[in-house]
Protein backbone atom coordinates (compact mmCIF):
# COMPACT_ATOMS: atom_id res chain seq x y z
CA UNK A 1 0.00 0.00 0.00
CA UNK A 2 1.33 3.46 -0.93
CA UNK A 3 -0.45 5.43 1.81
CA UNK A 4 2.54 5.60 4.20
CA UNK A 5 4.87 6.80 1.43
CA UNK A 6 2.43 9.43 0.16
CA UNK A 7 1.65 10.59 3.72
CA UNK A 8 5.29 11.65 3.97
CA UNK A 9 4.98 13.76 0.83
CA UNK A 10 1.61 15.33 1.49
CA UNK A 11 1.53 15.68 5.26
CA UNK A 12 4.92 15.18 6.93
CA UNK A 13 6.78 17.43 4.46
CA UNK A 14 4.06 20.07 4.10
CA UNK A 15 3.07 20.24 7.77
CA UNK A 16 -0.61 19.74 6.94
CA UNK A 17 -2.75 17.99 9.55
CA UNK A 18 -4.35 14.96 7.92
CA UNK A 19 -7.37 14.87 10.23
CA UNK A 20 -8.11 18.54 9.51
CA UNK A 21 -7.79 18.00 5.76
CA UNK A 22 -10.20 15.06 5.97
CA UNK A 23 -12.72 17.23 7.84
CA UNK A 24 -12.42 19.96 5.19
CA UNK A 25 -13.10 17.42 2.46
CA UNK A 26 -16.06 16.04 4.35
CA UNK A 27 -17.60 19.49 4.76
CA UNK A 28 -17.03 20.30 1.09
CA UNK A 29 -18.99 17.21 0.06
CA UNK A 30 -22.04 17.61 2.33
CA UNK A 31 -25.11 17.35 0.09
CA UNK A 32 -23.06 16.32 -2.94
CA UNK A 33 -23.38 13.12 -4.93
CA UNK A 34 -19.65 12.54 -5.23
CA UNK A 35 -16.27 14.19 -5.06
CA UNK A 36 -12.73 13.89 -3.74
CA UNK A 37 -9.51 15.65 -2.93
CA UNK A 38 -6.75 14.67 -5.34
CA UNK A 39 -3.21 15.27 -4.06
CA UNK A 40 -0.28 14.98 -6.46
CA UNK A 41 3.51 15.17 -6.39
CA UNK A 42 5.28 14.75 -9.71
CA UNK A 43 8.91 14.66 -10.85
CA UNK A 44 9.70 14.54 -14.55
CA UNK A 45 12.69 14.79 -16.83
CA UNK A 46 13.34 14.65 -20.54
CA UNK A 47 16.31 15.00 -22.85
CA UNK A 48 16.65 15.04 -26.61
CA UNK A 49 19.73 14.19 -28.67
CA UNK A 50 19.44 15.60 -32.17
CA UNK A 51 21.78 16.49 -35.01
CA UNK A 52 24.76 15.01 -33.20
CA UNK A 53 24.41 16.86 -29.92
CA UNK A 54 22.29 17.20 -26.79
CA UNK A 55 19.54 19.54 -27.98
CA UNK A 56 17.55 19.92 -24.77
CA UNK A 57 17.38 18.66 -21.19
CA UNK A 58 14.80 19.49 -18.55
CA UNK A 59 13.82 18.53 -15.03
CA UNK A 60 10.62 19.58 -13.34
CA UNK A 61 8.91 19.09 -9.97
CA UNK A 62 5.24 19.96 -9.45
CA UNK A 63 2.81 19.45 -6.62
CA UNK A 64 -0.70 20.52 -5.86
CA UNK A 65 -4.28 19.45 -5.25
CA UNK A 66 -7.63 19.40 -7.00
CA UNK A 67 -10.90 19.37 -5.03
CA UNK A 68 -14.10 18.30 -6.74
CA UNK A 69 -17.76 18.28 -5.68
CA UNK A 70 -20.36 16.68 -7.96
CA UNK A 71 -24.08 17.49 -7.75
CA UNK A 72 -26.11 15.75 -10.42
CA UNK A 73 -24.30 16.60 -13.65
CA UNK A 74 -22.80 19.78 -12.22
CA UNK A 75 -19.16 19.78 -11.15
CA UNK A 76 -17.41 22.26 -8.92
CA UNK A 77 -13.64 22.08 -9.23
CA UNK A 78 -10.84 24.08 -7.65
CA UNK A 79 -7.09 23.46 -7.70
CA UNK A 80 -3.89 25.04 -6.44
CA UNK A 81 -0.16 24.44 -6.23
CA UNK A 82 -0.24 25.46 -2.56
CA UNK A 83 -0.45 22.35 -0.39
CA UNK A 84 -1.83 23.95 2.77
CA UNK A 85 -4.96 23.68 4.88
CA UNK A 86 -5.82 27.32 4.09
CA UNK A 87 -5.73 26.68 0.34
CA UNK A 88 -7.87 23.54 0.69
CA UNK A 89 -10.34 25.46 2.84
CA UNK A 90 -10.69 28.17 0.16
CA UNK A 91 -11.15 25.47 -2.46
CA UNK A 92 -13.85 23.82 -0.34
CA UNK A 93 -15.77 27.08 -0.14
CA UNK A 94 -15.57 27.40 -3.91
CA UNK A 95 -16.79 23.92 -4.84
CA UNK A 96 -19.65 24.07 -2.32
CA UNK A 97 -21.26 26.75 -4.49
CA UNK A 98 -22.31 24.20 -7.13
CA UNK A 99 -24.68 22.49 -4.72
CA UNK A 100 -27.07 25.41 -4.16
CA UNK A 101 -30.17 23.81 -2.68
CA UNK A 102 -29.17 20.40 -3.99
CA UNK A 103 -29.24 17.56 -1.45
CA UNK A 104 -27.65 14.55 -3.07
CA UNK A 105 -26.88 11.11 -1.75
CA UNK A 106 -23.13 10.74 -1.48
CA UNK A 107 -21.89 7.76 -3.48
CA UNK A 108 -20.07 4.97 -1.69
CA UNK A 109 -16.27 5.07 -1.99
CA UNK A 110 -14.49 2.72 -4.41
CA UNK A 111 -13.58 -0.74 -3.18
CA UNK A 112 -9.96 -0.94 -2.01
CA UNK A 113 -7.18 -3.07 -3.45
CA UNK A 114 -3.85 -4.43 -2.20
CA UNK A 115 -2.71 -5.21 -5.74
CA UNK A 116 0.43 -3.57 -7.15
CA UNK A 117 1.02 -3.53 -10.91
CA UNK A 118 4.41 -1.77 -10.71
CA UNK A 119 7.10 -0.82 -8.20
CA UNK A 120 7.24 2.45 -6.26
CA UNK A 121 10.85 3.05 -7.30
CA UNK A 122 11.63 6.49 -8.70
CA UNK A 123 13.42 5.97 -12.05
CA UNK A 124 14.86 9.49 -12.30
CA UNK A 125 17.82 9.10 -9.89
CA UNK A 126 18.53 5.49 -10.92
CA UNK A 127 20.99 6.72 -13.57
CA UNK A 128 23.25 9.76 -13.54
CA UNK A 129 22.83 12.62 -15.98
CA UNK A 130 26.15 11.64 -17.56
CA UNK A 131 24.96 8.05 -18.03
CA UNK A 132 21.79 9.27 -19.76
CA UNK A 133 23.68 11.52 -22.14
CA UNK A 134 26.13 8.72 -22.91
CA UNK A 135 23.20 6.44 -23.77
CA UNK A 136 21.79 8.94 -26.26
CA UNK A 137 25.22 9.45 -27.77
CA UNK A 138 25.82 5.70 -28.05
CA UNK A 139 22.53 5.16 -29.87
CA UNK A 140 23.34 7.97 -32.30
CA UNK A 141 26.81 6.59 -33.01
CA UNK A 142 25.50 3.03 -33.42
CA UNK A 143 22.88 4.01 -35.99
CA UNK A 144 25.28 6.15 -38.00
CA UNK A 145 27.74 3.26 -38.13
CA UNK A 146 25.12 0.91 -39.55
CA UNK A 147 24.52 2.57 -42.92
CA UNK A 148 26.06 5.50 -44.84
CA UNK A 149 22.59 6.67 -45.88
CA UNK A 150 21.77 7.78 -42.33
CA UNK A 151 21.21 11.53 -42.55
CA UNK A 152 19.84 12.41 -39.12
CA UNK A 153 19.25 10.68 -35.79
CA UNK A 154 17.00 11.92 -33.01
CA UNK A 155 16.80 10.12 -29.66
CA UNK A 156 14.64 11.16 -26.72
CA UNK A 157 14.65 9.79 -23.17
CA UNK A 158 12.24 10.70 -20.42
CA UNK A 159 10.72 9.60 -17.13
CA UNK A 160 8.13 10.65 -14.57
CA UNK A 161 7.47 9.65 -10.99
CA UNK A 162 3.96 10.52 -9.87
CA UNK A 163 2.64 10.06 -6.33
CA UNK A 164 -1.08 10.58 -5.73
CA UNK A 165 -3.40 10.35 -2.77
CA UNK A 166 -7.17 10.56 -3.03
CA UNK A 167 -9.31 11.50 -0.02
CA UNK A 168 -13.08 11.18 0.05
CA UNK A 169 -15.79 11.89 2.60
CA UNK A 170 -15.63 10.00 5.88
CA UNK A 171 -11.85 9.69 5.82
CA UNK A 172 -11.75 7.26 2.89
CA UNK A 173 -8.29 7.30 1.28
CA UNK A 174 -6.39 5.61 -1.54
CA UNK A 175 -2.92 6.17 -2.94
CA UNK A 176 -0.68 5.17 -5.81
CA UNK A 177 2.93 5.75 -6.86
CA UNK A 178 3.46 5.56 -10.62
CA UNK A 179 6.84 5.37 -12.36
CA UNK A 180 7.00 5.80 -16.14
CA UNK A 181 9.90 5.77 -18.61
CA UNK A 182 10.11 6.21 -22.38
CA UNK A 183 12.85 5.90 -25.01
CA UNK A 184 12.20 6.92 -28.61
CA UNK A 185 14.48 6.66 -31.66
CA UNK A 186 13.86 8.39 -35.00
CA UNK A 187 16.03 8.09 -38.12
CA UNK A 188 16.08 10.01 -41.39
CA UNK A 189 17.81 8.22 -44.28
CA UNK A 190 18.90 9.96 -47.46
CA UNK A 191 19.54 8.56 -50.92
CA UNK A 192 20.25 11.18 -53.54
CA UNK A 193 17.62 13.89 -53.19
CA UNK A 194 15.17 11.60 -51.42
CA UNK A 195 14.81 11.46 -47.65
CA UNK A 196 12.58 9.11 -45.65
CA UNK A 197 12.09 8.46 -41.93
CA UNK A 198 11.52 5.61 -39.53
CA UNK A 199 10.96 5.45 -35.79
CA UNK A 200 10.72 2.99 -32.91
CA UNK A 201 10.16 3.47 -29.19
CA UNK A 202 9.51 1.71 -25.93
CA UNK A 203 8.52 2.37 -22.36
CA UNK A 204 6.42 1.37 -19.40
CA UNK A 205 5.95 1.64 -15.66
CA UNK A 206 9.44 0.53 -14.67
CA UNK A 207 12.91 1.98 -14.16
CA UNK A 208 15.58 2.90 -16.70
CA UNK A 209 17.55 -0.38 -16.49
CA UNK A 210 15.71 -2.12 -19.35
CA UNK A 211 16.46 0.65 -21.82
CA UNK A 212 20.13 0.95 -20.88
CA UNK A 213 20.61 -2.67 -21.99
CA UNK A 214 22.44 -2.57 -25.39
CA UNK A 215 20.40 -5.54 -26.59
CA UNK A 216 17.19 -3.59 -25.96
CA UNK A 217 18.13 -0.19 -27.35
CA UNK A 218 20.04 -1.84 -30.20
CA UNK A 219 16.88 -3.64 -31.30
CA UNK A 220 14.95 -0.35 -31.26
CA UNK A 221 17.69 1.44 -33.19
CA UNK A 222 17.82 -1.32 -35.80
CA UNK A 223 14.05 -1.20 -36.23
CA UNK A 224 13.95 2.59 -36.68
CA UNK A 225 16.73 2.37 -39.28
CA UNK A 226 15.07 -0.55 -41.07
CA UNK A 227 11.83 1.43 -41.49
CA UNK A 228 13.67 4.45 -42.88
CA UNK A 229 15.56 2.32 -45.41
CA UNK A 230 12.40 0.46 -46.45
CA UNK A 231 10.70 3.79 -47.16
CA UNK A 232 13.59 4.87 -49.39
CA UNK A 233 12.50 2.14 -51.81
CA UNK A 234 8.76 2.80 -51.49
CA UNK A 235 6.62 3.57 -54.54
CA UNK A 236 3.44 5.66 -54.56
CA UNK A 237 0.48 3.99 -52.91
CA UNK A 238 -2.46 2.87 -55.03
CA UNK A 239 -5.81 4.48 -54.30
CA UNK A 240 -9.35 3.18 -54.29
CA UNK A 241 -11.49 0.52 -52.60
CA UNK A 242 -9.47 -2.54 -51.67
CA UNK A 243 -8.66 -5.15 -49.04
CA UNK A 244 -6.42 -3.90 -46.26
CA UNK A 245 -4.43 -6.01 -43.81
CA UNK A 246 -3.37 -4.31 -40.59
CA UNK A 247 -0.24 -5.59 -38.89
CA UNK A 248 -0.08 -6.54 -35.21
CA UNK A 249 0.78 -4.09 -32.42
CA UNK A 250 0.90 -0.35 -33.11
CA UNK A 251 -1.66 -0.35 -35.99
CA UNK A 252 -4.21 -0.72 -33.17
CA UNK A 253 -3.92 3.08 -32.91
CA UNK A 254 -6.73 3.08 -35.48
CA UNK A 255 -8.78 0.91 -33.14
CA UNK A 256 -7.99 3.26 -30.24
CA UNK A 257 -9.08 6.38 -32.10
CA UNK A 258 -11.87 5.18 -34.37
CA UNK A 259 -13.54 2.81 -31.89
CA UNK A 260 -12.12 3.30 -28.38
CA UNK A 261 -13.05 6.95 -27.89
CA UNK A 262 -16.55 6.22 -29.10
CA UNK A 263 -16.94 3.65 -26.29
CA UNK A 264 -16.14 6.09 -23.46
CA UNK A 265 -19.05 6.67 -21.10
CA UNK A 266 -19.40 10.45 -21.32
CA UNK A 267 -19.87 10.49 -25.10
CA UNK A 268 -22.53 7.78 -24.82
CA UNK A 269 -24.37 9.34 -21.88
CA UNK A 270 -24.62 12.56 -23.87
CA UNK A 271 -25.48 10.56 -27.02
CA UNK A 272 -22.72 12.21 -29.03
CA UNK A 273 -20.96 8.96 -29.94
CA UNK A 274 -21.63 6.98 -33.08
CA UNK A 275 -22.06 3.97 -30.74
CA UNK A 276 -24.75 5.57 -28.52
CA UNK A 277 -27.82 3.43 -27.86
CA UNK A 278 -26.33 0.27 -29.35
CA UNK A 279 -25.65 -1.69 -26.15
CA UNK A 280 -26.27 -5.39 -26.72
CA UNK A 281 -26.26 -5.05 -30.50
CA UNK A 282 -23.93 -6.62 -33.07
CA UNK A 283 -21.68 -3.73 -34.07
CA UNK A 284 -18.68 -5.72 -35.34
CA UNK A 285 -17.99 -8.91 -37.24
CA UNK A 286 -18.21 -12.15 -35.29
CA UNK A 287 -14.91 -13.00 -33.66
CA UNK A 288 -14.08 -9.38 -32.82
CA UNK A 289 -13.44 -9.02 -29.09
CA UNK A 290 -11.99 -5.78 -27.73
CA UNK A 291 -11.03 -5.07 -24.12
CA UNK A 292 -9.65 -2.15 -22.17
CA UNK A 293 -7.25 -3.60 -19.62
CA UNK A 294 -5.75 -1.25 -17.06
CA UNK A 295 -4.48 -4.15 -14.93
CA UNK A 296 -1.58 -5.30 -17.12
CA UNK A 297 1.73 -5.61 -15.31
CA UNK A 298 4.06 -2.59 -15.83
CA UNK A 299 2.37 -1.45 -19.04
CA UNK A 300 2.37 2.23 -20.01
CA UNK A 301 -1.40 2.60 -19.76
CA UNK A 302 -1.80 0.54 -16.57
CA UNK A 303 -3.01 1.91 -13.24
CA UNK A 304 -3.25 0.18 -9.89
CA UNK A 305 -6.09 2.62 -9.16
CA UNK A 306 -7.52 5.28 -11.44
CA UNK A 307 -7.54 8.97 -10.55
CA UNK A 308 -10.76 8.60 -8.57
CA UNK A 309 -9.40 5.71 -6.48
CA UNK A 310 -11.22 2.90 -8.30
CA UNK A 311 -9.06 -0.20 -8.93
CA UNK A 312 -8.39 -0.73 -12.62
CA UNK A 313 -9.72 -3.84 -14.31
CA UNK A 314 -10.02 -5.64 -17.61
CA UNK A 315 -13.26 -4.40 -19.18
CA UNK A 316 -14.68 -6.24 -22.17
CA UNK A 317 -16.14 -3.63 -24.52
CA UNK A 318 -17.04 -5.73 -27.56
CA UNK A 319 -17.47 -9.49 -27.25
CA UNK A 320 -17.70 -11.63 -30.37
CA UNK A 321 -18.89 -8.53 -32.22
CA UNK A 322 -21.52 -7.48 -29.64
CA UNK A 323 -21.25 -4.20 -27.71
CA UNK A 324 -21.37 -5.20 -24.04
CA UNK A 325 -19.96 -2.28 -22.03
CA UNK A 326 -18.64 1.28 -22.09
CA UNK A 327 -15.63 2.61 -20.19
CA UNK A 328 -16.80 4.56 -17.15
CA UNK A 329 -15.65 7.03 -14.54
CA UNK A 330 -17.72 7.53 -11.38
CA UNK A 331 -19.79 10.49 -12.57
CA UNK A 332 -20.96 9.01 -15.85
CA UNK A 333 -21.39 5.53 -14.36
CA UNK A 334 -23.71 6.92 -11.65
CA UNK A 335 -25.78 8.88 -14.17
CA UNK A 336 -26.07 5.83 -16.44
CA UNK A 337 -26.94 3.46 -13.59
CA UNK A 338 -23.85 1.27 -13.86
CA UNK A 339 -20.54 0.82 -12.01
CA UNK A 340 -17.27 2.59 -12.69
CA UNK A 341 -14.84 0.46 -14.68
CA UNK A 342 -11.78 2.20 -13.22
CA UNK A 343 -11.32 4.48 -16.24
CA UNK A 344 -11.55 7.85 -14.45
CA UNK A 345 -8.32 9.60 -15.51
CA UNK A 346 -6.83 13.09 -15.41
CA UNK A 347 -3.58 14.60 -16.64
CA UNK A 348 -2.77 16.28 -13.33
CA UNK A 349 -4.23 17.80 -10.17
CA UNK A 350 -5.27 20.82 -12.25
CA UNK A 351 -7.69 18.70 -14.31
CA UNK A 352 -11.04 17.04 -13.76
CA UNK A 353 -11.25 13.29 -14.37
CA UNK A 354 -13.02 11.88 -17.43
CA UNK A 355 -13.55 8.34 -18.73
CA UNK A 356 -10.37 7.51 -20.64
CA UNK A 357 -8.77 4.41 -22.14
CA UNK A 358 -5.86 2.56 -20.48
CA UNK A 359 -4.55 -0.38 -22.57
CA UNK A 360 -7.02 -1.09 -25.39
CA UNK A 361 -6.50 -4.45 -27.07
CA UNK A 362 -8.19 -6.66 -29.65
CA UNK A 363 -8.07 -10.33 -28.66
CA UNK A 364 -6.60 -13.06 -30.84
CA UNK A 365 -8.49 -14.87 -33.54
CA UNK A 366 -7.66 -18.19 -35.17
CA UNK A 367 -5.74 -17.30 -38.34
CA UNK A 368 -1.99 -17.05 -38.87
CA UNK A 369 -0.51 -13.94 -40.47
CA UNK A 370 0.67 -15.98 -43.46
CA UNK A 371 -2.82 -17.37 -43.93
CA UNK A 372 -4.33 -13.88 -43.89
CA UNK A 373 -1.82 -12.48 -46.40
CA UNK A 374 -2.28 -15.50 -48.66
CA UNK A 375 -6.05 -14.86 -48.76
CA UNK A 376 -5.64 -11.41 -50.38
CA UNK A 377 -5.57 -11.23 -54.18
CA UNK A 378 -4.98 -7.48 -54.30
CA UNK A 379 -4.62 -5.01 -51.46
CA UNK A 380 -2.16 -3.41 -49.07
CA UNK A 381 -0.47 -4.45 -45.84
CA UNK A 382 -0.23 -1.58 -43.32
CA UNK A 383 2.54 -2.46 -40.87
CA UNK A 384 2.81 0.87 -39.05
CA UNK A 385 0.82 4.07 -38.61
CA UNK A 386 1.54 7.70 -37.92
CA UNK A 387 -1.09 10.30 -37.15
CA UNK A 388 -4.80 10.31 -37.80
CA UNK A 389 -8.01 12.28 -37.39
CA UNK A 390 -11.33 11.03 -36.02
CA UNK A 391 -14.80 12.54 -35.60
CA UNK A 392 -16.31 10.90 -32.50
CA UNK A 393 -19.89 11.80 -33.43
CA UNK A 394 -19.83 10.29 -36.92
CA UNK A 395 -17.00 7.80 -36.40
CA UNK A 396 -15.26 8.96 -39.59
CA UNK A 397 -11.46 8.64 -39.61
CA UNK A 398 -8.37 9.21 -41.73
CA UNK A 399 -5.08 7.50 -40.84
CA UNK A 400 -1.68 7.66 -42.52
CA UNK A 401 0.46 4.54 -42.87
CA UNK A 402 4.17 5.09 -42.22
CA UNK A 403 5.15 1.58 -43.36
CA UNK A 404 3.04 -0.27 -45.89
CA UNK A 405 3.35 -2.77 -48.74
CA UNK A 406 1.47 -3.98 -51.79
CA UNK A 407 -0.21 -7.37 -51.58
CA UNK A 408 -0.57 -9.24 -54.85
CA UNK A 409 -1.79 -12.81 -55.32
CA UNK A 410 -1.32 -13.62 -51.65
CA UNK A 411 2.21 -12.26 -51.29
CA UNK A 412 3.66 -9.08 -49.79
CA UNK A 413 5.27 -7.02 -52.52
CA UNK A 414 6.92 -3.63 -52.86
CA UNK A 415 6.84 -1.02 -50.09
CA UNK A 416 4.50 1.90 -50.74
CA UNK A 417 4.32 5.45 -49.42
CA UNK A 418 1.53 7.98 -49.03
CA UNK A 419 -1.16 5.45 -48.12
CA UNK A 420 -4.02 6.73 -45.99
CA UNK A 421 -7.00 4.76 -44.75
CA UNK A 422 -10.39 6.45 -44.88
CA UNK A 423 -13.57 5.11 -43.29
CA UNK A 424 -15.70 4.92 -40.17
CA UNK A 425 -15.38 2.86 -37.02
CA UNK A 426 -18.56 0.99 -37.93
CA UNK A 427 -17.27 0.04 -41.35
CA UNK A 428 -13.92 -1.07 -40.00
CA UNK A 429 -15.49 -3.28 -37.32
CA UNK A 430 -17.92 -4.96 -39.70
CA UNK A 431 -15.32 -5.54 -42.42
CA UNK A 432 -12.95 -7.52 -40.18
CA UNK A 433 -13.23 -10.88 -41.91
CA UNK A 434 -10.06 -12.56 -40.62
CA UNK A 435 -8.39 -12.05 -37.23
CA UNK A 436 -4.89 -13.29 -36.55
CA UNK A 437 -3.51 -15.32 -33.67
CA UNK A 438 -0.42 -13.10 -33.25
CA UNK A 439 -1.61 -10.30 -30.92
CA UNK A 440 1.16 -7.85 -30.01
CA UNK A 441 1.17 -4.87 -27.67
CA UNK A 442 2.75 -1.60 -28.75
CA UNK A 443 6.24 -0.76 -27.50
CA UNK A 444 4.96 1.59 -24.81
CA UNK A 445 5.03 5.10 -26.26
CA UNK A 446 1.35 6.01 -26.72
CA UNK A 447 -0.24 9.22 -25.44
CA UNK A 448 -3.94 10.00 -25.73
CA UNK A 449 -5.51 13.44 -25.88
CA UNK A 450 -9.03 14.38 -24.80
CA UNK A 451 -10.58 17.63 -23.55
CA UNK A 452 -7.16 19.24 -23.62
CA UNK A 453 -5.62 16.58 -21.38
CA UNK A 454 -2.95 14.01 -22.26
CA UNK A 455 -2.47 10.65 -20.52
CA UNK A 456 -0.25 7.62 -21.25
CA UNK A 457 -2.01 4.69 -22.92
CA UNK A 458 -1.28 1.31 -24.47
CA UNK A 459 -2.73 -0.46 -27.51
CA UNK A 460 -2.50 -3.86 -29.15
CA UNK A 461 -4.00 -6.19 -31.73
CA UNK A 462 -3.25 -9.20 -33.93
CA UNK A 463 -3.01 -9.10 -37.72
CA UNK A 464 -6.46 -8.19 -39.10
CA UNK A 465 -7.96 -8.40 -42.58
CA UNK A 466 -10.39 -5.60 -43.48
CA UNK A 467 -12.41 -6.76 -46.46
CA UNK A 468 -13.10 -3.35 -47.97
CA UNK A 469 -11.61 0.02 -47.18
CA UNK A 470 -10.99 3.28 -48.99
CA UNK A 471 -7.28 3.84 -49.50
CA UNK A 472 -6.08 7.29 -50.41
CA UNK A 473 -2.80 7.44 -52.33
CA UNK A 474 -0.95 9.03 -55.20
CA UNK A 475 -1.71 6.33 -57.77
CA UNK A 476 -5.06 5.05 -59.00
CA UNK A 477 -5.65 1.43 -58.02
Amino acid sequence: MSLPQTDKLFFDQTGMDRALVERLVGRALVGADDGELFLEYNQSESMVWDDGKLKSASFNTTQGFGLRAVAGETVGYAHAVDLSEAAIKRAAETVQAVRGGYAGTLALPPQGTNRHLYDDTNPLPSKSFEDKVQLLQAIDAYIRSRDPRVHQVSVSLGATWQAVQIIGAGGWRAADIRPLVRLHVAVVARQGDRMESGACGGGGRLDYARYFDPAQWGRMADEALRKALVNLDAIDSPAGEMTVVLGPGWPAVMLHEAVGHGLEGDFNRKKTSAFSGLMGQQIAAQGVTIVDDGAMDKRRGSLTIDDEGTPSQCTTLIEDGVLVRYMQDRLNARLMGVKSTGNGRRESFACQPYPRMTNTVMRNGSHSKDEIIASVKKGIYAADFGGGQVDITSGKFVFSATEAYEIGNGKIGRPIKGASLVGTGFEALKHMTMIGNDCELDGGVGTCGKNGQSVPVGIGQPTVRLEQMTVGGAAVG
